[in-house]
């Protein structure tokens, strides 16, 4: 890896550390609801394949919340 990260891991991580204050399960539903209202549909679809490769970049709250959009996709 470069050590640039990509816009939407980037961005997923950013969101991840607002909420910290949460518990990881609450924090990973309410990022995944935020993706899913204001996220264009190709970086949701870029962060799930980002995760499903193995985002050892991504938070793990965020990779939770990735999870939740994978399944909502379904």
């Amino acid at each position: 890896m470069s050590g640039t990260l990509p816009p939407y891991v980037r961005l997923a991580n950013e969101i991840a550390v607002q909420f910290a204050h949460r518990p990881p399960a609450d924090a990973a539903t309410a990022i995944a609801n935020h993706m899913k209202a204001a996220w264009d549909p190709r970086m949701k679809k870029a962060l799930i394949a980002h995760v499903e490769a193995g985002a050892e970049d991504l938070d793990p709250v965020a990779a939770l919340a990735a999870q939740q959009l994978q399944v909502a996709a379904k």
